[in-house]
C-alpha cells in the first residue's frame, strides 16, 4: 500500500508543481482527507464495494464543489481505480514531498523549563543556517530531563539533557 500511495502522491505532486498550483492542491487534498477522516458515513460510502463508481464519483463532485480541477480529477481517479482508502497515505507522502520542495525542516526543542522566544529563535536560526532550510520550530517542556535540551531535527535526535548525561555516567560506572 505504501508504494501505491507514493506513486499516486508523486503523480499529483508533479502535476501540481508543473501547473504552479502546489499550495492550492495541498490545501484541498488536506481538506478532502480531513472530511473523509472525520465522517464515518463518508468513509463507508467511499470505501465500500456496494456502491458503484458512478455513485461515488457523483457524490464526490457534489461534495467538492469549487475544488481545483487537479484535485477533482485526482479524487475521481482514486474512486475509479478503487484506491480511495489509500488517500490518507497519499496525503502523508504528498506533505513530505511538499515540505521537501519548500525546504522545510521540522525541529522540536524539549527543555526542563520554558525557554524564552529569543532563545528558541536563536536555536531555530542556527539550525536553519547549518542545514540551509526553513525551520518549523516547536517547543515542549519536560521536567523529567532535569536540565539541558533535547533536539529532534527531522528524524535525528540530539540529547543534551542532564538525564541523558546521568544515564551515560551510570552505564559507564556499571561497566567499570
Amino acid at each position: 500500500m505504501e508504494e501505491i500511495a507514493a506513486v499516486y502522491a508523486r503523480a499529483l505532486f508533479e502535476a501540481a508543481r508543473d501547473s504552479g498550483r502546489l499550495d492550492v492542491v495541498r490545501e484541498q487534498l488536506d481538506a478532502l482527507a480531513d472530511v473523509i477522516d472525520g465522517n464515518h458515513s463518508v468513509q463507508v460510502f467511499l470505501f465500500s464495494p456496494y456502491f458503484t463508481t458512478v455513485e461515488k464519483r457523483d457524490a464526490l463532485r457534489r461534495m467538492m464543489t469549487g475544488a481545483d480541477e487537479l484535485v477533482d480529477n485526482f479524487a475521481a481517479l482514486l474512486v475509479e481505480k478503487h484506491r480511495m482508502p489509500v488517500i490518507f497515505r497519499i496525503r502523508r507522502v504528498f506533505d513530505e514531498l511538499w515540505k521537501e520542495e519548500r525546504r522545510l525542516l521540522a525541529v522540536s526543542v524539549t527543555s526542563a523549563v520554558e525557554l524564552d522566544e529569543r532563545t528558541l529563535a536563536h536555536i531555530g536560526a542556527a539550525i536553519g543556517e547549518r542545514t540551509g532550510r526553513t525551520v518549523q520550530l516547536t517547543s515542549a517542556v519536560d521536567p523529567e530531563i532535569l536540565g539541558g535540551i533535547v533536539l529532534q531535527v527531522g528524524n535525528s535526535i540530539f540529547d543534551a539533557s542532564i538525564r541523558n548525561r546521568l544515564e551515560q555516567l551510570r552505564k559507564h560506572v556499571a561497566r567499570g
